[in-house]
């Protein structure tokens, strides 16, 4: 019988071990879930629910396939951070070829917001059409009752057609929205693009709506913020009341200053965002910009990294996603970002790194490892 209870003990122990794996952060280093699986949730975005975070992202495959949609928008929940239990695959593609969510289109940056007046909980993601490579330029919404889903598909659409951004002056609605008529990359092509080239040539069929996230405000307000106009300028769009289709309110940021990747939260009264320039699966120079309201205007506050000048130039060799509020602790938050690793997608690792304020901006440290504590310091 002792032996039988010290067996019992030692076996409870190493599950208890197993579970609690992790008690640090090691940005980019391989993760492994509750499966001992490397996490599998590029893109991500976190949704934080009684008290649990959820991770949603892209499930990629082996191989160069692997960047497009072939199972789907994978979840994962945890208490602490550190330790991630897969609750598998939140929203699945299809072998209908009749779906635009067939097996093989593009899924990017799915984001999950929960409505508390519908309980219903709201996933948005950048989609792109199977074999159509970036044309289509859509965003995709499926909602659940449950927050693991399984999430049920609705529709794809490029918002906003026939609707002028707000703050889109009247002088230039009637300017020429002929693309072709300009050398690109010329000073005059980026003056017109400032100006609103492609919103002109988009009005009538509707808006791209590219690398995106979401964000919703202590009034219960969210936003759906996007690279649009060929990822030239920024589109901060309000959602309506359940948060599943566009209200029609709408701005244009940062005109013409070409900031993928959007990352929104809230500090003292005051918005922040982290995004990145345009250089495709290669990292560039990070950007911060900071305003009084979402939908702007946006003040650029140039690049958050401080490090080597390699670090800099590739924000720390990741691309931002998201921005994580941590449960319990005032004013901290972690910064999300991605090692893109296009000939095997599968293998892209994560970067999280806590964000620090200096001169009231936003910036960003490299650490080989870290922990929680490192906010009851500030």
């Amino acid at each position: 019988m002792k032996k039988i209870f010290a067996i019992t003990i030692l076996s409870l122990t190493f599950l208890l071990a197993c579970q609690m794996k992790y008690q640090s952060f090691s940005p980019g280093q391989v993760w492994l879930d509750d499966q001992n699986t490397h996490i599998n949730a590029h893109g991500g975005g976190f949704l934080i629910h009684n008290d649990t975070y959820y991770w949603f992202g892209e499930h990629k495959i082996a191989g160069e396939e692997g960047n497009k949609a072939q199972v789907g928008v994978g979840v994962y929940s945890s208490k602490d951070l550190y330790n991630w239990k897969n609750e598998g695959i939140a929203l699945e593609v299809h072998d209908d070829p009749n779906s635009l969510l067939v097996k093989g289109c593009i899924i990017e940056r799915p984001k999950v917001i929960y409505n508390e007046k519908t309980k219903k909980f709201v996933m948005w993601f950048h989609h792109e059409l199977k074999d159509r490579g970036y044309e289509a330029a859509m965003t995709g919404l499926a909602i659940s009752d449950n927050i693991t889903g399984p999430y049920t598909y609705i529709k794809s659409i490029n918002p906003h057609a026939g609707i002028w951004p707000t703050n889109y002056p009247d002088s230039l609605k009637s300017l020429s929205a002929d693309v072709d008529s300009y050398v690109r990359p010329s000073p005059e092509w980026k003056d017109a693009v400032r100006l609103g080239l492609y919103l002109r040539r988009d009005f009538e069929k509707g808006q791209m709506a590219r690398d995106m996230t979401l964000f919703v405000d202590e009034d219960g307000k969210a936003y759906h913020v996007h690279s649009s106009e060929n990822n030239q300028t920024l589109h901060v769009a309000e959602l309506t009341e359940d948060y599943m289709d566009f209200s029609g309110n709408y701005t244009r940021v940062l005109h013409g200053e070409q900031n993928e990747a959007p990352a929104i939260f809230k500090k003292d009264g005051k918005y922040y965002m982290f995004s990145s320039g345009l250089t495709g699966w290669k990292p560039n120079p990070g950007k911060s910009a900071v305003a009084d309201h979402p939908m702007g205007p946006w003040t650029a506050l140039g690049n958050m990294c401080i490090g080597t000048e390699d670090e800099m130039k590739t924000t720390f060799w990741s691309q931002s996603t998201a921005v994580i509020p941590v449960i319990g602790k005032k004013d901290a938050f972690i910064f999300v970002g991605d090692r893109w690793t296009p000939d095997n997608p599968i293998d892209g690792s994560y970067i999280f790194l806590p964000v620090e304020f200096e001169n009231q901006k936003p910036v960003l440290r490299w650490r080989d490892n870290w922990n929680l504590t490192f906010f009851d310091k500030n």
